[in-house]
């Protein structure tokens, strides 16, 4: 009999199946927040797996990002999330609250440069980033080989500036058919309208090739080398109307010297680029990214 116990116990113990949360939330720093949320996440059946806080006592906001685990059959997402909604109100927070194992889905938009592509394709194909890329877009055809090597489909839409605003459109609706979550700007050489980064705020990670705010614009590397800098960088940011002035992500730079060429500049420059974007859409994708203001809360 107690055998047979034991063998109901384990089997249901299969069939629990747990659910991993994400919470995100900044709101203006007071007394008891992490008790209260905490307690919230246990009244709810829920375990916490490791809490990150921190305060910006200048802005005397606080920031916070949880993760914790619960049984899926307890509480779905939608319902915890409705139970959440009259806490965060009162304590005036903006939070979102996410699936940890639900993969965003990504459309990477290229131009001609490759290598950027190359390192997100290599590490979402060794499951280092949390996302499924179901199509490429671009406004040339050069990099379509190495969506067909991959297997993804690659679409071209060519820009010119009467053909914007109709191209644009088209990209929107496809991008809408295949429910995507975030857009990846791996050194797509195009500047997006207004109308198209309302539709997608806080949602589109770029690449630009300086250490920003230095050298905005087209040309950095030119600058740099004009300017006879001892570091060059790469920045990875969100995209907002203000051209390069997005809320940053990451950064890193490689030191450079006064016998370096432009071309040394731009091959150095380009593997901190790769790297420094893959670290963004891995913080991004892993819900570990909160925007304040101009700037960015970037839990480890």
């Amino acid at each position: 009999m107690a055998e047979l116990v034991l063998r109901a116990t384990m089997a249901k113990n299969r069939q629990c199946v747990s659910m991993r949360l994400i919470l995100l939330l900044s709101c203006i720093d007071k007394p008891g927040l992490v008790s209260r949320l905490s307690s919230f996440i246990y009244e709810h059946g829920g375990n916490i797996h490791s809490l990150d806080e921190y305060v910006d006592i200048a802005d005397d906001r606080f920031f916070i990002r949880v993760e914790w685990g619960v049984e899926a059959e307890r509480v779905s997402l939608s319902d915890l999330s409705k139970k959440f909604a009259p806490l965060a109100r009162e304590i005036n927070a903006e939070w979102v609250l996410r699936d940890k194992g639900k993969k965003l889905r990504a459309a990477i938009f290229v131009s001609r440069y490759d290598h950027c592509l190359r390192e997100i394709l290599w590490r979402y194909e060794a499951g280092e980033l949390a996302i499924e890329i179901p199509l490429i877009i671009s406004n040339h055809n050069d990099l379509s080989y190495i969506a067909d090597q991959h297997s993804i489909p690659f679409h071209v839409f060519a820009m010119t500036h009467e053909t914007k605003p109709k191209q644009e459109k088209k990209e929107l609706e496809l991008l809408s058919s295949h429910n995507i979550d975030v857009i990846i700007l791996a050194r797509y050489m195009q500047v997006l309208s207004a109308e198209f980064v309302g539709h997608y705020c806080r949602q589109i990670i770029n690449i630009h090739h300086s250490f920003l705010p230095a050298f905005i614009g087209g040309n950095p590397y030119k600058q740099a080398h004009e300017r006879g800098v001892k570091i060059i960088g790469a920045t990875s940011h969100y995209v907002t109307t203000d051209l390069d002035e997005g809320p940053i992500i990451e950064q890193d730079i490689a030191r450079i010297s006064h016998r370096e060429t432009r071309q040394d500049l731009i091959r150095k420059g380009r593997y901190v680029e790769r790297l420094v974007l893959a670290r963004a859409i891995e913080a991004h994708c892993n819900h570990r990214v909160l925007v304040s203001g101009s700037k960015t809360i970037v839990f480890n």
